[in-house]
């Protein structure tokens, strides 16, 4: 018996016996090599059959393995098993208890990608529905004034993806290569540390869901009624404006009465049943609820690149547009006009909280990292990504704003969602509106299937428990979205609410404690750092009660 519970056991692992789990945040850990499977090199296999025995010299191989995981208890790291005993992970056999190798079939580097591949990788996973706020956000801080916290944003948010990114490596003796930062934060703060991080996680992802609901009823509205409107040949009013742009708050806050009326019947009826708030929303039920009881989201996931048209598309048309409406720009530093908002606006707030969000990416950075085939590249890669997402945001951002023309409109019509600054009639819109109303309904079940596997794999360690509980789960999620679209379809409040909570503990806080504890237990930990650091988590609360006052 005990030749066949030696052969039972893990070669070469640092958990020993039972007690691994009461050691985990000792120093008794090796590194990461003393974590790899059992490797028999390619010449130890007989021949090219799986289930051939292994030759005599992989036997040998095994009695060495055998050596030194006897002496992983020792806290010696010199008493790991050395490269020569352990081949390359590209030449990976695993041995079975029965005596036979089974190839690993790729190797770690057949998956990889190289940097070009991760940095567009990392733009379009940033690149979502924040990128049609950045304009009002804008306004909302000033021009000035919201040009510079865009950067600011972008450099801090950068450096808390990065203490992100790098907090794996900071945990010594223990094999953290399929760490997320949930895991990190287990590590750290214990089960309450992991279930922060997962609620924050799932308050960026339902946030997200709304936001979603709340413009795919926009998109579906004004794509219905341009094709109504063509097929009836119908012109749009445009609320008495001769320009391209309209200007949705002027006419919700005009004493005029400005409502669109018909003596035609059909007209009526058209109206009445397609409603942005009254219908609109209720109709994506019917489609958008059995999708998401799928049990995978293979599917789905096949249509990810059309984020990436949607982004490079609205590009060319904001580029097409300020071309053809040219700049209207006047620097007013403190006060406002009747056209032009001051520079320096006190509502900075509510940009940083839609920044917060529309930089995020700190959940799953780790994962998007590992597939990089150069990874001591990866801080240059991050960089470069978070470079060009910024440089994203600041080229949609100003040209909306300085294009908006000012006068005939003020400055402050600019919407949340700056494609309601166009008439439904506008056909480059039009196709704008059906591209992002076609991609969102093919991520839109994606993003309920993580949160499924977040929420379900939490609660009951598996992803899909029965049909009930998923079918319980999408309701309250549809029902969520339903109601914003309904009561409160203000996405630019939704995206900084939500990206200001979540950014809280994902981006400020959890990043910032993670890394002084780490430099803590090193005693490392210096008092320019500890105050950087904990400035850093500061701004990460007032981030979030700002928005709760401006």
């Amino acid at each position: 018996p005990s030749i066949m519970d030696e052969d039972w056991k893990p070669l070469v692992s640092s958990d020993q016996n039972s007690e691994s789990s009461d050691r985990r945040d000792s120093t008794d850990f090796l590194d990461c090599k003393a974590k790899r499977p059992f490797h028999v090199e390619p010449k130890n296999i007989v021949k090219d059959d799986l289930r051939e025995r292994v030759s005599s010299e992989a036997s040998i191989l095994n009695s060495r393995l055998h050596y030194y995981s006897r002496l992983t208890g020792s806290s010696d790291r010199l008493l790991s098993p050395p490269d020569h005993v352990i081949p390359q992970p590209e030449e990976i056999y695993i041995y079975s208890p029965l005596g036979t190798a089974f190839k690993v079939k790729g190797g770690e580097g057949a998956s990889k990608n190289p940097s070009i591949v991760t940095i567009f990788a990392i733009w379009n996973t940033m690149m979502g529905t924040s990128i049609l706020s950045i304009p009002w956000g804008i306004k909302q801080a000033g021009f000035t004034l919201g040009v510079l916290i865009l950067s600011a944003m972008g450099l801090l948010t950068l450096y808390c993806c990065y203490r992100v990114l790098k907090s794996p490596k900071s945990i010594p003796y223990i094999d953290t290569s399929d760490w997320e930062f949930p895991d990190v934060c287990r590590y750290y703060f214990g089960k309450c540390g992991q279930l922060s991080s997962l609620v924050f996680s799932l308050v960026s992802l339902l946030g997200a869901m709304v936001v979603y609901w709340v413009l795919m009823s926009n998109f579906l509205y004004n794509t219905g009624k341009f094709i109504y409107n063509y097929e009836h040949n119908i012109s749009d009013p445009d609320f008495g404006s001769n320009t391209s742009v309209i200007c949705p708050y002027q006419l919700h806050n005009s004493s005029m009465d400005i409502s669109i009326t018909s003596n035609n019947t059909s007209d009526a009826l058209f109206h009445f049943w397609w409603s942005k708030t009254n219908t609109i929303p209720f109709y994506l039920i019917i489609l958008l609820l059995p999708l998401l009881n799928f049990r995978s989201a293979s599917f789905f996931a096949r249509f990810t690149f059309l984020g990436t048209i949607s982004v490079m598309y609205l590009i060319f048309l904001v580029t097409l547009k300020a071309i053809q409406l040219g700049f209207h720009l006047e620097f007013h530093w403190f006060h406002s006009n009747d056209f032009f908002v001051a520079e320096f606006r006190t509502l900075f707030p509510q940009l940083t909280g839609v920044l917060t969000l529309a930089f995020f990416i700190h959940n799953c950075i780790i994962t998007l990292m590992k597939n990089n085939r150069h990874q001591e590249n990866n801080i240059r890669d991050l960089s470069v990504a978070y470079l060009l997402v910024g440089l994203t945001y600041l080229y949609v951002g100003v040209l909306i704003f300085a294009s908006f023309p000012s006068p005939p409109f003020s400055k402050d019509c600019i919407e949340p969602n700056f494609l309601d600054n166009f008439p439904s009639s506008d056909v480059l819109v039009f196709i704008a509106r059906a591209f992002l109303l076609f991609q969102m309904t093919s991520v839109y079940p994606l993003l309920g299937y993580l949160a499924r596997v977040q929420i379900m794999g939490y609660l009951f360690n598996n992803s899909y428990p029965s049909f009930f509980h998923v079918i319980t789960l999408n309701i309250f999620i549809v029902a969520a979205g339903v109601l914003m679209a309904k009561f409160y379809p203000d996405i630019g409040s939704i995206i900084r609410y939500s990206g200001a909570t979540c950014g809280l503990a994902l981006v400020f806080v959890l990043p910032a404690l993670v890394h002084m504890i780490s430099l803590k237990r090193q005693g490392e930990l210096k008092w320019p750092s500890a105050i950087f650091h904990s400035l850093l988590i500061l701004l990460g609360i007032a981030n979030l009660l700002g928005q709760f006052f401006m």
